[in-house]
């Protein structure tokens, strides 16, 4: 075989550059082509890697194994007298590199494994159709179960690490309520008591991320007839059918087709050969006909998947399924000649006399299918095709192939509205699909205006509904409203921006009046859901173009359901394919059989050679608000009466989840400013109406951003801790006497001389104000314990100094005074005679003297008046 289609020429213009890839522990250095994403060398590093390339590298691109991997092609080639000299085994060589290297090409994953086929007629087949969903459902629930297990045992090991006391104790569940809870979730997902031990011992099991066991899915033969009538077998089918485990066909051979291993795979890139010219395409899947055959000893079923086929048939306009079909129709020709070339140099496959016959009907259903397209490049296609009849070397030539990582490889992706693709500085962007955009332009549509719609605008700057106007009525001012633009960037939703850190917690509180945690900011501050809706869409952006009003009228449906243009021209495809299109159809996650046998009963209505279908993933978030369970009441049974018995007392300890301590709206504090080695610091408390403690601000002056944020999420959470209840003398232990920068003498605090560092100086604070714990001050304060001792004895001192005007709003008195209360002086010491002791008549104490004449009560301070006269 000679080959003479020019694409090795074309790739020594493609321009190569070295990029370091990280690898698995390492970074290695590459060299690819320019126009190759980070992702799409990795992914042909990965390959390589799996395919274990043989042979000493002849190259430079991509460590030298593509070239080594078509050398080795071509040698076998040789060898087997598929080329007639080594000049010709060379040229297949450098061609084979050259699509590699130009992204036309990539082989793809083979399918070697055979699948079983059953006859949905057969008795017997309803309960292998049960046995196969059974063990589909066995191990699908035993990988959750097993993750679930793994996770409640680990759980159990951090109930006793995060325990404080006694090793004893916190590996004791009655003693540690923490470690009984986990413990018996572990044993209600099957673990028994002897994992849960050694859990508490320390033994942690392995969450290494296991793969999914597949079971490999039936193919069922059914009658179309039957089926589209919704026979019995349809809803024994449809059950077996739920997760992708059964795969339906209606002719013998599709079933045998889709049976039979493929092991020679290649995928091909449509849009990229187009752009080489009208001969690329042939060339392409004759080129790699003959590579798939080398790289199998027998006479196998190979494949050639068409991607790319919007990227390649919208551009071009007019009818897209015509195209699609012509495009298809060349690539199964060029394929079938290559194939019977084949046949005569290493003999057909050893079943073609059984398949001719057949061979030969498909041959002329198709050229009469040509012969009705209108497209142009039918006519080509019509050329290529061999005559009826002419032996080949595969009995099955497919064009579908369904491989994520062979996609990735020629740098395509799925077929929606949206494209993602990585700039030049490696950062990942979208934009609209390049062929969408196509369509866009050929019909005068805008495509700015399209992204707009799609990604949105990502500001709020005149957007319906909720703008910087609403927001500044709601209180906003310029620094929150510059915030939120900033942070609309790179957020999803608006419950990102509206929130701490993104707004200050004091504006949230002070200036919102609403707590920043009980619910989404803007519902709070009653902005209207279909406003927020609205605004959401302008900012964020529609997802999709379906409801797109500037659309042009002529692609209108392309762009708004690209998904389901992709899926006709599958179809398109698929009657010149040897091989049916197994492309899984994705139902909903709850759907049930009764839905699927629908899906079932229309593709045997529709013609379709064969469906597959599969129920989408479930959500992720939790599906069902449970209540708590709650103990059932018993049935009230006559009982003998029970037997005296000492009377034992049982107590019962039941924890309860903390709960967050409000703090009232209103609510007192303090605000001390001071400096620590030159660094301004303030700190505001606020009190409960006990006078404990709830909350702190830190805020620190001319420092940089950072640090400021971090002072100011650091209060954040030693507030939300101390309304929990964790005791403010946990936190003063845990950071006082801690050193960093700034430290050093400070100034402006009357009980504070010197700190370590900013936290030190705080909570040394703290400590001397809420706690009493005078050993953390390091100087006597000015004014004394009390603040009273500089006055003179006896002199008053106003209460606005202590009490806050604005607080009180007025309701204190303006002369209202805190009179001294120091320590009492000594008592001067006396000489009393000893009396008899006489009961005082006030208190009734024996506490009464008589001094001076009078009688006084040492205990009570009375000076009744005693008749009889002198007692003594």
């Amino acid at each position: 075989m000679r080959f003479q289609s020019g694409f090795a020429a074309l790739a020594d213009r493609v321009a190569m550059e070295t990029r370091a890839v990280e690898r698995a522990g390492t970074v290695q250095e590459i060299l690819a082509p320019a126009g190759w994403s980070d992702a799409q060398a990795e992914s042909w590093l990965d390959w390589l890697e799996a395919k274990g390339v043989d042979g000493e590298p002849t190259g430079d691109w991509l460590t030298g194994a593509p070239d080594a991997w078509c050398a080795a092609l071509a040698a076998r080639g040789l060898t087997l007298g598929v080329f007639p000299d080594r000049t010709q085994a060379d040229l297949f060589r450098d061609e084979l590199v050259a699509t590699l290297k130009l992204g036309l090409a990539t082989p793809a994953t083979p399918a070697s494994a055979p699948l079983d086929i059953i006859d949905l007629s057969d008795p017997a087949a309803s309960a292998r159709l049960q046995a196969r969903h059974g063990e589909q459902i066995a191990a699908r629930l035993s990988a959750q179960a097993g993750q679930a297990l793994a996770e409640a045992l680990s759980a159990v090991a951090d109930a006793v690490d995060r325990c404080e006391g006694p090793r004893g104790d916190c590996g004791d569940p009655a003693r540690n309520p923490a470690l009984a809870r986990v413990a018996a979730t572990a044993r209600r997902c099957g673990a028994s008591d002897a994992d849960i031990l050694r859990a508490i011992d320390g033994e942690r099991p392995i969450l290494a991320p296991q793969p999914r066991v597949d079971i490999p899915p039936l193919v069922a033969l059914a009658d179309r007839t039957q089926i589209a009538a919704g026979a019995p077998e349809t809803l024994t089918a449809a059950k077996a059918a739920l997760d992708g485990g059964l795969i339906v066909a209606f002719s013998p051979r599709d079933a045998e087709a889709a049976a039979a291993p493929s092991p020679a795979r290649v995928v091909l890139n449509l849009a990229a050969a187009l752009a080489l010219g009208a001969d690329a395409l042939p060339a392409l899947a004759r080129l790699w006909t003959v590579a798939l055959d080398l790289t199998s000893d027998q006479a196998a079923p190979i494949a050639l998947g068409l991607e790319g086929m919007m990227q390649a048939v919208v551009p071009a306009g007019g009818d897209l399924t015509a195209r699609a079909e012509a495009l298809a129709a060349i690539v199964a020709a060029s394929a079938a000649q290559a194939s019977v070339e084949l046949a005569g140099l290493r003999g057909p496959c050893p079943d073609w006399d059984d398949l001719k016959g057949a061979e030969a009907d498909t041959a002329r259903s198709r050229q009469a299918r040509l012969k009705a397209n209108p497209d142009p490049l039918s006519t080509v296609a019509a050329n290529r095709l061999p005559k009826p009849g002419a032996p080949r070397r595969h009995a099955t030539i497919g064009l579908f192939v369904d491989d994520a990582e062979a996609r990735l490889r020629l740098g395509l992706g799925e077929p929606a509205a949206i494209d993602v693709f990585q700039t030049a500085d490696g950062a990942i962007g979208r934009r609209l699909n390049p062929a969408l955009a196509a369509a866009l332009k050929s019909t005068g549509g805008n495509v700015q205006a399209a992204e707009r719609h799609l990604f949105g605008r990502r500001t709020l700057v005149e957007a319906p509904g909720l703008d910087h106007a609403a927001l500044r009525a709601l209180g906003f001012t310029d620094i929150e409203l510059a915030a939120v633009e900033a942070a609309l960037a790179d957020a999803d939703s608006f419950d990102a921006v509206f929130t701490a850190p993104v707004l200050d917690p004091g504006f949230i509180r002070d200036v919102l009046g609403v707590e920043d945690g009980d619910g989404p900011l803007l519902t709070l501050l009653g902005v209207p859901e279909d406003a927020e809706t609205e605004a959401a869409r302008w900012v964020f952006g529609a997802g999709d173009l379906s409801d797109w009003a500037d659309a042009p009228p002529a692609v209108a449906a392309l762009l708004a359901h690209p998904a389901q243009t992709a899926a006709s021209l599958r179809a398109a495809v698929e009657p010149f394919s040897d091989a049916p299109d197994l492309a899984v159809q994705i139902m909903d996650w709850r759907a049930g059989p009764t839905q699927a046998a629908r899906l079932l009963s229309q593709a045997a209505l529709d013609g379709r050679r064969a469906i597959r279908l599969a129920r989408a993933a479930p959500p992720a978030t939790p599906l069902l608000d449970l209540p708590s369970a709650e103990a059932q009441p018993r049935a009230e049974v006559a009982r003998p009466a029970p037997i005296s018995r000492p009377e034992r007392v049982v107590e019962r300890v039941v924890e309860r989840p903390p709960a967050r301590r409000k703090l009232p709206d209103r609510r007192k504090g303090y605000i001390q400013k001071a400096a620590v080695g030159g660094h301004k610091v303030y700190i505001h408390t606020g009190e409960y109406e006990d006078g404990e403690l709830g909350e702190i601000f830190i805020d620190m002056h001319k420092e940089g951003a950072a640090f400021r944020s971090l002072m100011n999420n650091f209060a954040i959470a030693i507030s939300i801790g101390l309304q929990y209840g964790v005791p403010l003398d946990e936190f003063v232990d845990a950071f006082v006497f801690t050193r960093f920068e700034p430290a050093g003498r400070v100034t402006g605090n009357d009980s504070i001389r010197s700190a370590t560092s900013i936290l030190d100086y705080i909570f040394r604070e703290l400590g001397v104000s809420y706690l009493d714990r005078h050993e953390l001050a390091n100087a006597a304060p000015d004014n004394g314990a009390d603040g009273l001792d500089e006055k003179p004895e006896g002199e008053a001192v106003p209460a606005a100094r202590f009490i806050s005007k604005g607080f009180a709003r007025g309701s204190a008195p303006d002369n209202l005074v805190v009179l001294p209360f120091g320590k009492k002086a000594e008592p001067e010491a006396r000489t009393v005679a000893a009396t008899e002791a006489v009961a005082c008549p006030a208190c009734g104490d024996f506490s009464l003297q008589r001094r001076g004449g009078t009688w006084v009560c040492d205990t009570c301070g009375a000076a009744p008046a005693m008749q009889g006269g002198d007692q003594a």
